[in-house]
């Protein structure tokens, strides 16, 4: 991809996507429709699309920083299932065809989709207010290490997958836990980066300016994580996010 014009709109793809995935998640259904329209197979656009928003994940856990103290022990429980779940994950892309991933990618964008949607429901439902935190912890690491095996394959709605995990099982404000939805996220999508960058599958040409558009956006939006209404912004990506799966399923 040498278009000038590809260019420019992949990078700001990559701005929206990188910001939305700090304040709601859901960034990849903006990204990775936005690749394969610019004429990237789907495996290649996906591969990527994952290693180009990993710079975002460090502007919104940077810009975040400070909603992370007293968090330590969870991060050191949660860590290293997630950052194994995201190399499975890739693992597992690696080994998917063009045709089969192609085939699966408009069911993973609903689902993406659906997980967006009745995220705040899902929480509702499954608060467990009277477990102990020890309890919680453990239980937040064995969904979240699922959650990353799906982060590492595809990605989309990982951010809502891990906020509903956190907010099912953590006490905790919606900011602290979005903050450490964001270095999770990152962990999974660095491990699975780190799989799939030596794939030969990455697009050399417009990775670079995705991800500096991505870290743009991370930190842009994880400035405004505190301030801009999620449940508006989730709402928009639900539209966007049912009008690409439609999309996928009808092409």
């Amino acid at each position: 991809m040498n278009d000038p014009g590809g260019l420019a709109i992949a990078g700001l793809a990559a701005v929206a996507g990188g910001a939305v995935n700090a304040l709601a998640g859901g960034g990849t259904l903006i990204t990775f429709p936005v690749l394969t329209a610019l004429g990237l197979p789907a495996l290649a656009a996906n591969i990527t699309n994952t290693v180009a928003l990993c710079p975002g994940y460090v502007g919104g856990a940077l810009a975040q920083r400070r909603d992370l103290r007293g968090q330590s022990a969870r991060l050191l429980m949660l860590l290293p299932a997630v950052a194994a779940g995201g190399a499975l994950g890739a693992w597992l892309l690696l080994t998917s065809s063009e045709r089969s991933f192609r085939q699966a990618v408009p069911f993973l964008l609903l689902l993406a989709t659906l997980l967006l949607a009745l995220q705040e429901r899902v929480r509702a439902l499954l608060a467990r207010p009277h477990a102990a935190a020890a309890d919680r912890a453990a239980l937040a690491a064995a969904l979240a290490g699922p959650a990353a095996i799906y982060g590492g394959y595809f990605g989309a709605g990982l951010g809502v997958v891990l906020l509903a995990v956190l907010g099912l099982c953590l006490l905790d404000t919606l900011t602290r836990l979005n903050a450490l939805k964001q270095v999770l996220s990152l962990a999974i999508n660095g491990t699975a980066a780190l799989v799939l960058v030596f794939s030969g599958k990455v697009d050399w040409t417009v990775m670079p300016v995705m991800a500096v558009g991505a870290l743009l956006g991370g930190v842009l939006g994880g400035r405004l994580a505190s301030r801009v209404s999620a449940t508006a912004l989730r709402r928009v990506i639900v539209v966007l996010g049912l009008g690409v799966s439609a999309a996928y399923l009808l092409g």
